[in-house]
């Protein structure tokens, strides 16, 4: 037996639509705001510019102690000051919206015909016209923080921040940081350093190719391009470090 699935009233839906509400609802649903970005802030933050120092400073020196400490000073010190732009940016993202908001408020108060206008306008874009556009500009312009709202997302594209997600953010992009960068590390505790540079730069790639495919799976884009795209971009730029280090070389002591 066939369960109707409810619409948007409540009520029972007809048998025709119960196929729309599955594709909708459990098919092909929204995703909900996820904390993907800042896994992939930290890891791939700490990932490649962990393997840009170690390479760097193992091309220079060939020691497999200097190359961890080196290693691990900058593991702590890049994931401390990868969480601490997370936290102070989403902060200014709040500040500045709540900023903005202020000043359409004082722009409603002091130019209120012009703030008008610009709502008639927004939505006479969107192709309505005539009386149905003035039945909304009235129905928007009467409440002054639905108005300030529309404002806010139509002419600014704004969305309001959370200033409580900055702590979780913070969080979040710092223990990314500290297992992306630990992750280059791990080929020097345990081979030669020669063997641990090429190594280290193909688990790189590697980790970095399964990131960049469960990004535009869960996301959006073709897998196997988004995975190629960030394993060679991180590669390149790690690799940076390694041509300073080859530059710099530490002569060999007598």
């Amino acid at each position: 037996m066939t369960t109707n699935a409810p619409n948007l009233s409540g009520s029972v839906a007809s048998p025709g639509s119960e196929i729309e509400y599955q594709h909708h609802n459990h098919i092909d649903p929204h995703r909900q705001a996820s904390s993907l970005s800042d896994v992939i802030l930290g890891g791939q933050d700490g990932i490649v510019n962990v393997l840009g120092v170690i390479l760097g400073v193992a091309a220079a020196t060939s020691n497999t102690w200097v190359v961890l400490v080196a290693g691990l000073a900058a593991t702590f010190a890049e994931s401390v000051s990868m969480a601490a732009v997370a936290y102070t940016s989403t902060l200014a993202d709040a500040s500045f919206y709540e900023s903005e908001r202020e000043r359409e408020y004082r722009h409603l108060e002091n130019a209120p015909n012009l703030e008008r206008e610009e709502i008639r306008d927004i939505y006479a874009r969107k192709g309505f016209q005539g009386d149905l556009l003035e039945r909304i500009v009235e129905t928007i312009t009467r409440d002054k923080d639905v108005w300030v709202a529309v404002m806010m997302a139509e002419e600014h594209g704004l969305a309001p921040v959370d200033r409580r997600t900055a702590f979780r953010s913070a969080v979040i992009v710092g223990v990314a940081a500290i297992i992306g960068s630990l992750i280059p590390l791990i080929p020097f505790a345990f081979l030669p350093v020669g063997v641990s540079m090429l190594v280290s730069v193909l688990i790189t790639a590697g980790v970095l190719f399964i990131v960049g495919v469960y990004k535009a799976k869960k996301m959006v884009g073709n897998p196997t391009k988004s995975g190629l795209e960030m394993a060679i971009i991180g590669t390149l730029s790690a690799l940076v470090g390694y041509a300073v280090g080859v530059l710099l070389r530490v002569p060999p002591t007598q």
